[in-house]
């Protein structure tokens, strides 16, 4: 039986190329070597406000850029986090398994919350307990992370182990992390240093899914470079992450390495470069913004996609979290 793999994402609306490269496109060919379940996690996008209708509107077109993408229904589970109420029942349980402190030890709370973070929501600070839950409602063996939630990952299987120990079972199993590959972290456009990020306030940052292929151009052409010509060498990217940044755009959005990006282009200056890279993105992504604007066309069609793939996640999670609950000693509903 192939391993059962669980990953979510936040409904930021449509997914940017950081977001794409770093996990979506690596999620498609899991599709036909593991048991794959994909979760839009609107729970967890909570943990910081959000407009209503905006949430709303942004989960859908999360949902759309994702099957655009090639998430095929037929061959995953892809759902929202909201639909399967299994989620949050764990996630209590496991709020009173975790210590407090193991939650304090997590960094992205304290990159969140900031300095005041005697303001923050509570579920800020147990978002990494419903992460938890997520997987282990599925009893997922394994998760495609990048390295910014590997220590979410390590205290997904703490719990668990605690779990175990305190009720004397073997019931939830370890996790393995899928470590992302090449492009794990697209770097912003206009800051190689910074991750590329939907919160960032500028537009010209990032590339959107949905960017036509002169918006992507005009991106691309606008994009922090140096004065320098592209190396032949990974040694001449040293301390020079906007260029390390398109060199591995490019590597990535056409399936090579960096050092083969580099023995080609290699002693040219960014002017040409910019224009292979722009060219390579828009053949790349312009099918995917096409078919996600296909498909929102008719949302009804796409919520009721969603709905089927919650009613097929709703039928894993539920024995499982019913059984955590019996080990834990509350009275069967029924």
């Amino acid at each position: 039986m192939s391993q059962r793999v669980f990953s979510g994402i936040q409904p930021s609306g449509v997914p940017t190329l950081g977001n794409y490269l770093g996990a979506i496109r690596n999620w498609v060919p899991m599709q036909d070597t593991h048991e794959s379940i994909f979760c839009v996690v609107d729970q967890h996008a909570i943990t910081m406000w959000q407009d209503p209708k905006e949430l709303t509107r942004q989960t859908r077109d999360m949902a759309a850029a994702l099957l655009a993408c090639g998430l095929d229904p037929e061959r995953c589970i892809l759902f929202v986090q909201s639909h399967v109420h299994a989620h949050t029942r764990l996630a209590w349980i496991f709020n009173c398994v975790a210590r407090i402190g193991w939650l304090n030890r997590m960094t992205q709370f304290k990159d969140k919350a900031g300095k005041d973070r005697e303001n923050a929501g509570a579920g800020l600070y147990v978002y990494p307990n419903l992460m938890a839950a997520d997987i282990h409602a599925y009893h997922a063996t394994r998760v495609p992370v990048g390295e910014d939630q590997k220590q979410h990952l390590e205290l997904a299987n703490d719990i668990a182990e605690k779990f175990n120990h305190d009720y004397g079972v073997e019931f939830f199993p370890h996790i393995d992390a899928h470590i992302m590959g090449v492009a794990a972290r697209v770097m912003s456009l206009r800051d190689g240093t910074k991750k590329m990020s939907k919160s960032d306030p500028s537009d010209q940052s990032r590339i959107n899914l949905n960017d036509d292929a002169d918006t992507i151009a005009l991106k691309i052409r606008r994009a922090k470079t140096d004065p320098e010509p592209l190396p032949s060498e990974m040694q001449g990217l040293e301390g020079r992450p906007e260029a390390r940044n398109l060199v591995g755009i490019l590597a990535a959005i056409t399936d090579t390495t960096p050092e083969a990006v580099l023995r080609e282009y290699g002693g040219q200056g960014f002017g040409s470069f910019k224009g292979v890279l722009a060219d390579a993105l828009v053949a790349h992504l312009s099918p995917i913004a096409s078919e996600a604007q296909r498909l929102l066309a008719d949302p009804g069609a796409v919520d009721a996609l969603l709905r089927r793939g919650a009613d097929r996640a709703r039928a894993i999670a539920e024995p499982i979290v019913a059984k955590a609950e019996e080990l834990v000693g509350f009275l069967p509903p029924r």
